[in-house]
């Protein structure tokens, strides 16, 4: 159900700063009343601009404030979000291992939130929020902010791009990318958790369900109705009792539970 007053839109990311970005995310709230979203796992570190009204985060065990600007993932699993009347967010993905090329961290904000100065011990951030809240519109707020990126990005390590841009579809990333470069299993392993900030075994796992809310998005866009033992039988899941564990890990919902949900869950 729509809120008048409420939107939140998608931006696309310029070309020039496409291996960095996956996305930029905007959300506004000028209607009366709070609106509560929840946010899919998608193993990606985000950027979050706060502009208005304090906005609240939710885990499941604990309730934080968002201030002017945080650092948050990569996330991997789901969690609600409140925007109160007069809230603003602009939110920025990571893509790959810019996060770990930008701040020489992969996972520093994966349990709590963070503030992106703390990384780079100087108020770099806070210079930068002043200047996106003085700007009219996102336009000028994303050509800023690609601005302000580039000098901090270092170049990306030729493994983690190698393991980045890998499709192989039943090869294993890591046995193809050691073989390749004549490294062992062991240290590719390593410089994918230092790189991404997590194993190529558990997006491996990630992606097997991201293919399955996928497919579930596109059987409900036709109005069809979802039929499980072919959501099971083309995400390679074993039977059933896999699919329920999967979405309760990430989502915290059963799979029905999760359609019936689905207009408040933000991918």
């Amino acid at each position: 159900m729509s809120i008048p007053g409420y939107v939140d839109y998608k931006i696309a990311v310029p070309e020039r700063c496409r291996e960095v970005f996956s996305h930029f995310y905007y959300l506004k709230n000028e209607s009366d009343e709070t609106v509560t979203k929840t946010l899919m796992p998608s193993y990606q570190t985000i950027l979050i601009f706060n502009f208005g009204a304090n906005v609240l985060l939710f885990s499941s065990s604990s309730q934080i404030g968002l201030s002017k600007c945080i650092v948050l993932g990569p996330i991997k699993r789901a969690f609600d979000y409140s925007l109160p009347p007069g809230a603003e967010m602009l939110v920025v993905g990571f893509k790959d291992d810019a996060f770990y090329r930008f701040f020489g961290h992969a996972a520093v904000a994966e349990h709590q939130p963070v503030d992106p100065d703390s990384l780079l011990m100087h108020d770099c951030f806070t210079d930068l929020w002043d200047k996106l809240a003085g700007l009219e519109g996102n336009t000028l707020r994303i050509a800023q902010i690609v601005q302000f990126a580039e000098p901090y990005l270092l170049g990306s390590n030729q493994i983690a791009q190698q393991l980045a841009n890998f499709e192989g579809l039943s090869a294993s990333p890591i046995k193809a990318v050691a073989s390749v470069n004549g490294q062992t299993e062991r240290n590719v392993q390593l410089t994918q958790r230092k790189h991404f900030g997590y194993s190529a075994k558990a997006f491996s796992r990630y992606s097997r369900f991201l293919k399955a809310i996928e497919l579930i998005s596109k059987l409900l866009s036709n109005n069809n109705k979802v039929n499980w033992f072919e959501v099971i039988d083309a995400c390679g899941y074993y039977d059933q009792s896999q699919l329920i564990r999967d979405f309760k890990y990430y989502t915290n919902l059963s799979p029905t539970k999760y359609l019936k949900f689905q207009k408040d869950i933000c991918r």
